[in-house]
């Protein structure tokens, strides 16, 4: 089950100010994100622009739910809409995830302030040249902005802020990411890619109790399934994975790093030719059958750099969270449900 990620979750150009703890953000009055969090507050009362509920709290800022629905509203423009059709739940966990984001980019910005990180005018220039020339050229990117309602002046402060974030993510983690001559082995000894079929009962919405049934929905075909009944079979008759059931739950050659981990787990892990047990995701309840595993067939000296880049990666992830728990705990970092 290939990983799905929300714009409305990730605020990926995400810019922050850090403001002191005293100046709580509020809404003003009259604006657009006044008005979509009214309109959001028939959905979810708690987003009441009048409210403004505190979501994160540190020493040295407070977010409240006025801040995180500008901030959308800043970074996805005329596409904040959509969340009015969400429901109470999936509202208020895009809110919440929203708002943690939104706090750790600020404790971010704050430890690079106070690493005394810069960011050049010929740093910002480049990395503005950069989004024009994806866009086709510069005239295309503004017009992109202005069609989907969001501001060249909040772009330019996004990318300034992930260009600090980055350089000083660089340099807090470059001594932890060092990759070994014994790392690059076991990688490369490592089974590269793995071929699988797969059955998915979905779970995401639904409640406890449904939950239970649905889990033992899957019980049921598991023990057909281990008992010797065809497994592409099965998928194609229950599988709610509309990207493979029609193909007996197939999925072909993937790599590490391109499914969910706990999904990725199992497929690595389970021995060729076997069933693995009943897997949760975040998408529902998974059994997979294992049908084949690769190893790499380039020699080693060839796929050296991808290997180090990879090892890099993933130590860069480990540290990331080491640093960021850190942060958090030296920050008082907390969160307040809505």
């Amino acid at each position: 089950m290939k990983q799905v990620i929300s714009l409305a979750l990730i605020l990926t150009v995400l810019f922050v100010g850090c403001t002191r703890k005293s100046e709580k953000f509020q809404l003003k009055e009259g604006t657009a994100a006044f008005e979509l969090a009214k309109e959001l507050s028939e959905i979810l009362p708690s987003l009441d622009p009048s409210t403004n509920k505190v979501l994160v709290s540190a020493k040295k800022f407070e977010i409240t739910s006025g801040e995180v629905i500008q901030a959308i509203k800043d970074n996805i423009g005329n596409r904040s809409a959509q969340l009015k059709q969400l429901d109470a739940d999936k509202l208020k966990k895009v809110l919440e995830q929203s708002a943690v984001q939104l706090g750790e980019r600020k404790i971010l910005l704050n430890a690079a302030a106070g690493a005394k990180i810069v960011v050049s005018p010929e740093e910002l220039d480049n990395a503005l040249k950069e989004e024009y020339s994806r866009a086709g050229d510069e005239k295309k990117f503004l017009e992109m902005l202005t069609s989907n309602g969001i501001s060249i002046d909040y772009v330019k402060n996004s990318i300034q802020a992930n260009l600090l974030i980055d350089k000083y993510l660089n340099g807090a983690l470059a001594s932890q990411t060092a990759v070994t001559e014994d790392e690059i082995q076991k990688a490369y000894q490592q089974d590269k890619t793995v071929s699988v079929r797969h059955i998915l009962l979905l779970t995401q919405g639904k409640s406890d109790r449904e939950k239970k049934e649905i889990h033992k929905k899957m019980e049921d075909v598991l023990a057909r399934a281990k008992g010797g009944d065809d497994f592409a079979a099965l998928a194609k008759q229950y599988s709610e994975d509309t990207g493979s059931k029609d193909n007996g739950g197939l999925y072909e050659n993937f790599g590490r790093g391109q499914m969910v981990k706990p999904f990725e787990d199992a497929a690595f892990s389970v021995p060729v030719g076997e069933i693995s047990d009943i897997i949760e995701t975040q998408y529902g309840y998974h059994i997979i059958q294992v049908i084949d595993r690769k190893k790499e067939s380039r020699p080693l000296d060839e796929v050296r750099p991808e290997l180090d880049a990879q090892i890099k990666q993933a130590k860069q992830g480990e540290a990331y969270q080491t640093l960021m728990t850190k942060l958090k705990e030296d920050s008082g970092f907390k969160t307040v449900a809505l």
